[in-house]
């Protein structure tokens, strides 16, 4: 076929192939968009799993990407809300921004489908140049360039704290009642850091119930977060018939650093998603930055390992500067506020007209926006909050201004 070569065979010439190694999320929008604007590119994507998109369940507000970036995801997304809502202790409030989600079975049928031929499961491989793949078996695949979207984030050169999860999708016996999202429960007991719990509704006896918590380290006990969820079940009456499925992980939220540090081995491979820093500071959402990257690669002229993964660096540190208030807000988040009060921050924020929240979601807050944000009465110690701004100034913005 023409679009790999072994070890023991010469390179041939390859100059239109695009090697995507990973078949998560970034890298399978990525692809996707790709067959959609440019079909004359050779595309190959390995995926070391049986599927793409591994078991995951991807959300986003209709807000946080452009009209025309909504209308091609539009096929992926599997329940679409007209509204959602938030709970604190001291306020609860009702949304009326559009809601939608993506389900990885959702996920891999569009895709792979889109994919066909140049999908190729079960193959484990790491990039060995820019140009040229390593699969685990020797063999060796080679091309234009290539775009790694393996794993999570690396956390050298980057201060981070964790949005860590475990959610159960359950069946329930009688109706559940939840008609809309619950982006954020935080009228719970707060263990670990910010507690919360977050709930999508598939069908009227199909509910997904997410334990949460922004927490300083990624480690937790599966089995806890498990009971957690089922406890708070039998808190709402809900008695569950059936457990679908599960999944759980940890999502990094950003304090600071330097994300070029991301960029700094293999300079030449081209990398996507969490491994390119490329997600929303403070609530962990990545499909929007995988969109808004591929449109970005599918829009590119000429697609070579110099030229793309110049672009994507470029991309990912224009973002990181632009979202300095975003990792100011977490820096008092974690370091001003106490772990069993940092929902006050956030209910401080989620009292926020509704427009103000979208363009928070949306990475398009304007510098009144965060004027407003930064105002009125801080719901932390006064003291803590200036040094966790002092800090969140320090060398990582500077650096940053100087590159960019």
């Amino acid at each position: 076929m023409g679009t790999h070569r072994c070890a023991s065979m010469p390179a041939r010439s390859s100059s239109n192939r695009i090697i995507l190694v990973g078949g998560g999320l970034a890298n399978g929008l990525i692809a996707y968009r790709l067959l959609q604007k440019r079909p004359e590119i050779d595309l190959i994507v390995l995926e070391r799993g049986d599927s793409l998109g591994g078991n995951h369940t991807w959300s986003f507000h209709e807000t946080d990407v452009e009209p025309e970036t909504l209308d091609w995801l539009k096929p992926l997304v599997v329940q679409r809300w007209s509204g959602q809502s938030v709970a604190f202790p001291s306020i609860a409030r009702q949304f009326t921004t559009p809601y939608c989600s993506i389900s990885s079975e959702r996920f891999h049928e569009v895709v792979a489908g889109a994919l066909g031929h140049r999908l190729r499961l079960g193959v484990s491989a790491r990039p060995a140049t820019g140009t040229i793949v390593e699969c685990a078996d020797g063999e060796l695949i080679d091309g234009a360039a290539v775009i790694d979207g393996r794993g999570a984030v690396k956390r050298r050169g980057l201060e981070l704290g964790w949005q860590k999860f475990l959610g159960l999708e359950v069946r329930t016996v009688r109706p559940h009642g939840v008609e809309a999202p619950v982006i954020m429960d935080a009228a719970i007991e707060q263990t670990d850091g910010y507690r919360f719990v977050y709930l999508l509704p598939f069908a009227p006896d199909r509910l997904l119930i997410e334990d949460t918590h922004y927490s300083n380290t990624p480690l937790f006990d599966p089995d806890g977060y498990h009971g957690e969820v089922l406890a708070y079940a039998r808190r709402k009456g809900w008695q569950i018939a059936e457990i679908v499925r599960s999944e759980h992980g940890a999502l990094p939220i950003a304090l600071g650093g330097r994300v070029d540090a991301l960029f700094e081995e293999n300079p030449l491979v081209a990398r996507s998603g969490l491994a390119a820093g490329l997600f929303h500071p403070t609530t962990g959402y990545s499909l929007p930055d995988a969109a808004r990257l591929a449109d970005l690669i599918a829009a590119e002229p000429v697609l070579d390992a110099q030229r793309l993964s110049q672009l994507v660096r470029t991309h990912a540190l224009k973002l990181w500067r632009r979202r300095r208030i975003y990792r100011l807000l977490n820096r008092m988040l974690f370091h001003a506020a106490d772990p069993a009060r940092r929902h006050h921050v956030l209910a401080h924020f989620y009292r926020l007209p509704q427009d103000l929240v979208e363009r928070f979601y949306a990475d398009k807050l304007t510098a009144y926006d965060k004027l407003r944000i930064l105002t009125g009465r801080p719901p932390v110690s006064v003291t803590r909050a200036i040094r966790a701004m002092m800090n969140s100034q320090a060398p990582e913005a500077q650096v940053l201004e100087r590159r960019i």
